[in-house]
């Protein structure tokens, strides 16, 4: 007689502490979902932006991306096959998107890049510096 009470109170509990998780779960999921709808809205201000004098746009969409990427299972399996396709045009941000992200040497990669599509040649200020600066830190 006595089990068939704990039992039964045992099975209150449960039902008690499984309201506060539900209603932590739809939390959770909408703060997600904010985050997600905040990340694209932010990459379409950033790619706005990209035609604008000034290198603003393609941080910002960067920056729209990874909470994109954080807070949806769809869109990081979409980023991981286009990571396949296109390995050296998405390897620039897999690095930004690292727990510790390294900044400088992202954006001078990019800019080397950069510059080597849209200039031929002795036109390569960037490439130049470059050398001369290593030729400096070797002395």
């Amino acid at each position: 007689m006595s089990q068939a009470i704990t039992i039964g109170h045992a099975g209150a509990k449960a039902r008690s502490t499984r309201r506060p998780d539900l209603l932590a779960g739809i939390v959770r999921r909408a703060v997600r979902f904010g985050a997600m709808v905040a990340g694209a809205l932010i990459m379409v201000t950033g790619v706005a932006i990209a035609p604008l004098p000034g290198p603003f746009g393609l941080p910002i969409a960067v920056v729209g991306l990874m909470l994109v990427l954080r807070n949806s299972m769809w869109a990081k399996r979409e980023f991981i096959k286009a990571q396949h396709r296109w390995p050296r045009w998405l390897f620039p941000v897999r690095r930004l998107m690292r727990p510790k992200p390294q900044f400088v040497p992202v954006f001078w990669q990019t800019s080397l890049r950069t510059e080597r599509l849209l200039t031929r040649g002795r036109g390569r200020f960037l490439r130049s510096l470059r050398r001369s600066l290593r030729g400096r830190a070797r002395l």
